[in-house]
């Protein structure tokens, strides 16, 4: 029996709390000949990943949960054959998130819109969008893409996470060496050896409780538009802008404006989540090259803590801790209470799906795009998501937190150019 990870057990406990469902957009060229039989292409495919025939066997409080078999069912197939025009299917998406996944029943679901109008790129009519919907506890942004890929005809199999097995008897010694190395790492910070914990934000109007209307809105750009090193860093540098120039109508100080950006970790993946979310200042009093340049530093900042023995000891410390407590953990979290700070005034959440080389029946695959959720102190969050050349930034957005998401959008197409 394969035992949950500690960080997959968590984040399956938390999600009675926060919700925390991923939904992957894929958008087709055009409308598959046969629906049925594209479907059934696609649940072929998931009865042939380990990944996808499980679910999550939760009935005993002092062990982790376990992933059990199941076989691919109907239930994790949904389709609506009704003719959308993109906005509209977006406005759909949306809705989704109001319809949490029950993991012990099925930790995925893929909804299939069946016409829609205008997705972008699409050049025969009518396009098709399928949406996976991924328990966070089955799998983080990259593996959720990667499981996305195989359902929708990537070929090469995924590779399975180590099943881990920790005796109660390590996690003293692990304990050991989490604090011994964690004495070092505080030395290193005050030298200047390694860079020090990104500083907490203080909490802006984007961090309001959601409440009202909720949108998601997705920008279209190629790749060779985006400046900078990297995409991700481009698009943050676009996100200072405007969502600094927004916030300053609501009487905002931006001085300290930042994200919160989940960084995938380095080493072999022992868990089904195998990243951490990081602070980034986002600068918005700086221009251009210098913003970037900031921007990109911080980075390498977080990446340099990130592989300290002190942090690398603390996380297997974490890693080892006996299911009871850890499960004790999260039932002390509340979820009402509110933060004078946070680590981001909003979530950049970025993953790089590879080549344009997926398919639904017969329609290629020309968008891609994902919806971090929102949280209690999150009302504003940004996907950047690229398949092929094309790169989708998209954002999920609440009325009480951005106000008018027309006027957002257009200040952050503009600020993305092209």
């Amino acid at each position: 029996m394969r035992r949950l990870a500690a960080i997959d057990a968590q984040n399956w406990w938390m999600s009675a709390k926060l919700p925390n469902d991923q939904f992957l957009l894929y958008g087709f060229d055009g409308v598959a000949a046969d629906l049925d039989a594209a479907t059934a292409e696609v649940r072929g495919r998931a009865q042939r990943c380990p990944d996808l025939g499980v679910r999550v066997r939760d009935d005993c409080r002092l062990t982790y949960p376990a992933w059990a078999p199941r076989p691919v069912g109907d239930d994790q197939f949904a389709r609506y054959d009704g003719e959308l025009d993109w906005n509209e299917c977006l406005d759909a998406v949306a809705g989704l998130a109001d319809h949490q996944l029950d993991a012990t029943v099925a930790p995925w679901r893929l909804h299939v819109f069946a016409r829609v109008r205008g997705v972008p790129g699409a050049e025969t009519g009518p396009g098709t969008v399928a949406v996976l919907q991924v328990s966070h506890a089955l799998a983080d942004g990259t593996r959720a893409s990667a499981l996305a890929a195989w359902l929708f005809g990537r070929p090469g199999e995924i590779v399975p996470v180590p099943s881990q097995r920790f005796a109660p008897a390590r996690l003293p010694w692990r304990a050991v060496q989490a604090a011994r190395t964690h004495r070092d790492l505080m030395r290193d910070t005050e030298s200047g050896a390694v860079p020090a914990q990104a500083p907490s934000r203080p909490v802006m109007h984007s961090n309001t409780e959601p409440a009202g209307r909720r949108w998601i809105r997705t920008i279209i750009r190629r790749r060779c538009q985006i400046p900078g090193p990297t995409v991700t860093i481009g698009v943050l540098a676009a996100v200072s802008s405007a969502l600094g120039a927004h916030l300053r109508e609501f009487g905002d100080d931006t001085a300290e404006l930042g994200a919160e950006v989940p960084m995938a970790k380095a080493g072999e993946r022992l868990a089904h989540n195998h990243f951490g979310n990081v602070g980034i200042g986002l600068y918005p009093e700086l221009a251009g090259d210098e913003r970037i340049s900031r921007i990109a530093a911080d980075f390498a900042d977080r990446r340099r803590r990130a592989a300290h023995p002190g942090m690398v000891a603390g996380g297997r410390a974490f890693a080892a801790t006996p299911a009871p407590l850890l499960r004790w953990g999260v039932a002390q979290f509340d979820p009402t209470v509110r933060a004078p700070t946070v680590t981001g005034n909003t979530v950049v959440s970025s993953v790089n799906r590879g080549a344009a080389d997926l398919r639904f029946g017969t329609a290629g695959v020309v968008v891609t795009a994902g919806y971090p959720s929102l949280s209690l102190m999150m009302g504003l969050t940004h996907g950047v998501h690229g398949i092929g050349e094309t790169v989708a930034v998209s954002v999920h957005a609440a009325q009480s937190a951005v106000g008018d998401i027309d006027a957002y959008v257009a200040r952050l197409e503009a600020e993305l150019g092209g």
